[in-house]
C-alpha cells in the first residue's frame, strides 16, 4: 500500500497554477491585494489540476493518538494515562478540538494507532478501521499497532513493520474520510509526551542540534527541559537514523501517531486533496512524509506556527508559511481548525469574485 500510494503523488499541474495566477489579476481588486490568499489559491489550483478548485469543504479532522516509551525518562509531568483520558475527552465533545470543530462544521476521527492504556469499553462511536465514517458525533477508530512505543533513549522505538504499519493506518483513514466526501483533511494528534520524538525527528530530518529542535511542551520546567534536550540527543546518536531513509527514522525515533500522520499527508497528497497541517508533531510527521514523497508538499498546507521551535525549523524545511501564528502549542488539530476559514476564503475567491470585465469596473 506504501510503494502504490507513493507512487499515485504527483507534482503540481502548471497550466491550471497559471490559470489561478492569470483569474487574480483579473478580479475586481488591486493585483496582489490579498497577499498571501492569493499564492495558496494557485497552489491549491494545482493540486486539484484545474481552476477554480474546488471548495476545501466539509472537512474531517483526523486525532491520531498513541503513547511513548519515552515518558519513562521523565519528559513530562504528565502521567501516561492522560492520553486515554483525553481520547474520553474527545468522544464526549468536550475539548478544545470539539469546541472549534464545531464551529467549523468539520467531523472528527480519533484513531488508536497505539494508545498503552486499555480505552473505555464501548465508547461512543467506536468503529473498526475499515469502517466508513459518519457525519455527527466524534468516532473512535480502533488501529492499535502497538500499545505505545519502546523507550527510545534505550532502544529502537518502533520495528520498521510497526512503523510501515502505522504510515499505512494513516493512509487508509485518508482513503476512508476522502471517500466518504472530505474536501480537506486536518491533522490532529494526542499522546503523552509525543513533542519529544517530534524533535527527534525534526533535528533528524534537518540535520541540526536538539537544542534547536526541542521545545517545553506543555510547559515544562527548566531542570525537565535540560533532561529532554538530553534525552533527544543521546537518543540521535545511539541511533543514527539517516535522513534518506524515512521509515528507519520514524522507527527509530519516531512515534505511532507521527508515522500515521504521515501516512495521512501522504494519502491525501494522492488523492489531489489538500491536507492542513497542525502544530509540531504533525509537520514533524510531514517532513517525513517528504521524505518519502517530496510532491507531497504540494498537498500542504501549513495551518499555524506552533510555540514548539521545532515546528518553525519544520516549516523552514519544507518550504511552507504558516496562515497564522497565535502562540498555540496544544495540538489535537486545534490551530488547523481556527485556519480552516483562511484557506476556504483564499479558494472561495477564485469562484465568487467577479472580474472587471463582468462586473463593469474600470481598471487602472
Amino acid at each position: 500500500m506504501l510503494e502504490t500510494t507513493i507512487a499515485a503523488i504527483r507534482p503540481p499541474d502548471e497550466p491550471a497554477m497559471a490559470a489561478a495566477r492569470e483569474l487574480q489579476g483579473r478580479l475586481t481588486k488591486p493585483a496582489g491585494s490579498l497577499g498571501a490568499l492569493e499564492e495558496l489559491s494557485v497552489r491549491l489550483a494545482g493540486l486539484a489540476g484545474h481552476c477554480p478548485p474546488p471548495l476545501p469543504e466539509p472537512a474531517a479532522v483526523a486525532i491520531f493518538a498513541g503513547d511513548h516509551g519515552v515518558h519513562a525518562q521523565g519528559v513530562t509531568p504528565w502521567p501516561q494515562e492522560v492520553t486515554a483520558q483525553m481520547i474520553g475527552n474527545f468522544l464526549a465533545g468536550g475539548a478544545v478540538v470539539n469546541a472549534f470543530a464545531r464551529q467549523a462544521g468539520a467531523s472528527v476521527t480519533v484513531v488508536d494507532v497505539g494508545v498503552a492504556t486499555p480505552l473505555p469499553v464501548a465508547a461512543p462511536g467506536e468503529e473498526g478501521a475499515g469502517a466508513p465514517p459518519t457525519r455527527g458525533a466524534p468516532r473512535l477508530v480502533a488501529a492499535n499497532v502497538r500499545p505505545g512505543t519502546r523507550d527510545l533513549a534505550v532502544t529502537a522505538a518502533l520495528t520498521r513493520d510497526e512503523a510501515r504499519a502505522a504510515v499505512e493506518t494513516g493512509i487508509r483513514v485518508a482513503d476512508e474520510l476522502i471517500d466518504a466526501g472530505a474536501g480537506i483533511l486536518l491533522t490532529g494528534d494526542m499522546g503523552i509526551g509525543n513533542t519529544t520524538p517530534a524533535a527527534a525527528l525534526i533535528a533528524a530530518f534537518a540535520g541540526i542540534d536538539p537544542a534547536e529542535t526541542t521545545g517545553r511542551g506543555t510547559g515544562v520546567d527548566d531542570p525537565t527541559y535540560a533532561r529532554k534536550v538530553d534525552v533527544v540527543r543521546a537518543a540521535l546518536r545511539r541511533h543514527a537514523p539517516d535522513p534518506a531513509d524515512p521509515l528507519g527514522v520514524l522507527a527509530a525515533v519516531g512515534g505511532l501517531e507521527h508515522a500515521a500522520l504521515a501516512g495521512l499527508i501522504l494519502g491525501a497528497a494522492a488523492r489531489r486533496t489538500p491536507v492542513l497541517l497542525d502544530g509540531v508533531i504533525a509537520v514533524a510527521a510531514a517532513l517525513a512524509a517528504a521524505a518519502l514523497a517530496p510532491h507531497a508538499v504540494a498537498a500542504m498546507v501549513a495551518g499555524h506556527r506552533s510555540a514548539e521551535p521545532g515546528a518553525t525549523v519544520a516549516l523552514r524545511r519544507l518550504g511552507l508559511e504558516p496562515l497564522i501564528d497565535l502562540g498555540l502549542r496544544l495540538g489535537e488539530g486545534t490551530g488547523a481548525l481556527l485556519a480552516l476559514p483562511v484557506v476556504t476564503g483564499a479558494v472561495r475567491v477564485l469562484h465568487e469574485v467577479a472580474t472587471f470585465d463582468s462586473a463593469g469596473v474600470a481598471e487602472k
